[in-house]
This record gives C-alpha cells, sequence and structure tokens, in this order.
C-alpha cells in the first residue's frame, strides 16, 4: 500500500463554559485533532484500497495521542467520542471509509475499555468544508447526554487530491442535558449500547 504523507495537524480544543441557565461546576471541554493527508487513491478508481486502513492506524493513534495531550493527558477524562473524514473533490466517498478501522482502532486503543462503537461520518468536500463529527459516550451508546457534535473544517483543506481525517474527544454530557434516557452513572451493560 501506498505511504502515508501528511500535510499538516491541527489539535484544538473547544471548552464550553456556560449555556444559559447555572455555570456548571467545570467547562464542557472538546477536542478535534485533524490530519490532512495525500489522498494516494484520488484521481481514478481502485478497486482494492482495504489495505490503506492497516496503514493509517500508526497515525490514528498519533492523533489519538495528541488530542488525549491536548485534554489533559488523563485517559479516565475522556467520556465522549467521534471520527469523520473530508475526501477532497478527486476521491470517493469510499476513500473517507477508510478512516472507520484506523480512527476507531485509535482511540479505543488508547482508551483502554471503551465499549461503544465510535460514530462517524464522512463526506466528499471542496477546500473549507465543515463536517459535523458526532460524539456519543465511549461505554453505552444510548446515553442520550452524550449525544453531541464537533463542527470541523479547515480553510485550506482538504485540496482535491487529499483526505482530512478527523478525531474528536469530549469530557462530558452537553451543559444542562436533561432530555431523559440512559444516564452515565446507569450503564451496565457490557454491548456497547446500554
Amino acid at each position: 500500500m501506498p505511504d502515508v504523507v501528511v500535510r499538516k495537524v491541527l489539535t484544538m480544543v473547544e471548552e464550553i463554559h456556560h449555556e444559559f441557565g447555572p455555570a456548571p461546576d467545570a467547562p464542557l471541554r472538546k477536542c478535534a485533532t485533524v490530519a490532512v493527508i495525500k489522498n494516494p487513491f484520488a484521481g481514478a478508481y481502485h478497486a482494492d484500497i482495504a489495505g490503506f486502513m492497516e496503514d493509517l492506524k500508526p497515525l490514528g493513534l498519533q492523533m489519538a495521542q495528541k488530542g488525549l495531550a491536548a485534554l489533559g493527558g488523563d485517559k479516565n477524562d475522556v467520556q465522549g467520542y467521534g471520527k469523520g473524514a473530508i475526501v477532497g473533490l478527486d476521491g470517493e466517498l469510499e476513500h473517507g471509509a477508510l478512516w472507520h478501522v484506523p480512527g476507531g482502532y485509535a482511540m479505543r486503543e488508547l482508551l483502554g475499555d471503551a465499549a461503544a462503537i465510535v460514530p462517524s461520518t464522512k463526506k466528499v468536500g471542496a477546500m473549507g468544508a465543515r463536517l459535523d463529527v458526532p460524539i456519543t459516550h465511549i461505554n453505552a451508546s444510548y446515553v442520550r447526554s452524550h449525544f453531541d457534535a464537533m463542527e470541523i473544517g479547515l480553510n485550506d483543506a482538504p485540496r482535491a487530491g487529499e483526505m482530512a481525517l478527523i478525531l474528536v474527544m469530549s469530557t462530558g454530557a452537553r451543559i444542562h442535558a436533561r432530555v431523559g434516557g440512559l444516564a452515565a452513572q446507569d450503564i451496565v451493560g457490557k454491548d456497547g449500547l446500554r
């Protein structure tokens, strides 16, 4: 498979201190790490692309480590996660699907005991395209308080022959989450759902 060629990496942290109502005891923090890489399959159809997922695993782990460090370095602080990909215009949606395994593997490997599937989204977009990356609880996908998203985009990426690969982690529920459903403290199963 081709080499992973990285043009740039962005790591950013959003701190939410207030959402009307009373201020929370601690701000909700969300971190995104974005790697803009050359799309080795851009410009033509390639039947055999799945092997590139294995090549992306080291990059995924590096990105997850950067994200965790930006959140303070304690994996026990991470309660939510998600991933996404924006494929440049010379690529296809399936190229973004290559991020499913390495992106999810990276965060689950780093966090140790995360049981829930890592939610994901992807799109083909022009330079400057933005993506709402979904976030759910790391251990139970049905924890409604942690249903969230983080909008990600770069003004100069992805170029037509690139992909922007994204990992997102969060430290908790939405500020003032109060619409019911399974609460994080009530997680009992090991199926990643409840």
